[in-house]
């Protein structure tokens, strides 16, 4: 059971923004999205969540095409965390987090008892319980994307996308949220995290997968894709690696430093 993507190509404005990616995500791993601004991760997130709509190329999740699957059977399929993603109306923070149901319920359908524990438990999980009743507009940028991850989870569904999880959130909420998507991972879904920080994704990810202006560079285990050649290459940067209590660690430096 897998999605994947099978050489993809996207256009935006007459610009070339994904050429020929092919990539795999299988459930039971966490899978890291690495590559410098503007390579083309938040875009091949969109296309795998039927967003932006490809030129040409095939996605499908559990061996069906996501063209033939309906927008609840998509939602049922993969869930999609938005770092940043803003949030217009004045819900309650358990109202955000219930959105996660949705697709498992039919029209006008209230939310079940199955439902109210699943809700409570992705709040505990993402350390939002004690903001259950405020409003979603008073929180600060960390609490809200606490809330929506929160959100993601409530779906259940197999596949998580994360898009920068951690970007606007303490040192300690940051690893919060790893450990989160990494027990995900390992209880059979299957998560792509858009990541910055490579030490991170160094840590957490059971594989890595490189683009740069659009293309794919590789998707292999972190000591294949996080080689100096390619640090030099795609970053302009050099890394200094050590373990600390069998936890791996990676600090990156411009390349034209000295040692």
């Amino acid at each position: 059971m897998c999605l994947k993507t099978e050489k993809i190509n996207l256009d935006m404005n007459n610009n070339s923004i994904l050429e020929d990616v092919t990539i795999t995500l299988n459930r039971g791993e966490m899978v890291g999205l690495i590559g410098p601004n503007g390579a083309g991760k938040t875009s091949l997130l969109k296309c795998i969540l039927g967003l932006l709509e490809i030129k040409s190329g095939t996605i499908s999740v559990d061996n069906k095409n996501i063209d033939n699957l309906t927008l609840k059977e998509r939602a049922k399929k993969m869930a999609y965390f938005a770092q940043g993603a803003p949030v217009y109306w004045p819900l309650t923070v358990d109202s955000v987090v219930g959105l996660g149901r949705v697709p498992h319920l039919n029209q006008w359908q209230k939310l079940s008892e199955d439902d109210e524990e699943i809700i409570e438990s992705a709040m505990v999980k993402t350390d939002c319980i004690s903001l259950k009743g405020r409003l979603v507009t008073s929180l600060s940028g960390g609490e809200r994307a606490r809330v929506l991850l929160a959100r993601a989870l409530a779906t259940r569904s197999p596949y998580i996308m994360a898009d920068e999880p951690v970007a606007s959130l303490d040192p300690a909420h940051q690893l919060q949220v790893m450990e989160i998507l990494k027990k995900l991972s390992q209880n059979n879904s299957g998560v792509m995290v858009v990541i910055h920080d490579l030490s991170l994704a160094l840590r957490y990810c059971d594989r890595l997968i490189l683009l740069d202006e659009g293309k794919l560079i590789g998707q292999d285990t972190s000591d294949v894709i996080l080689s100096d050649n390619k640090l030099a290459s795609v970053f302009g940067i050099r890394a200094s690696r050590w373990k600390d209590g069998g936890e791996d660690f990676l600090i990156a430096h411009h390349i034209t430093e000295e040692t």
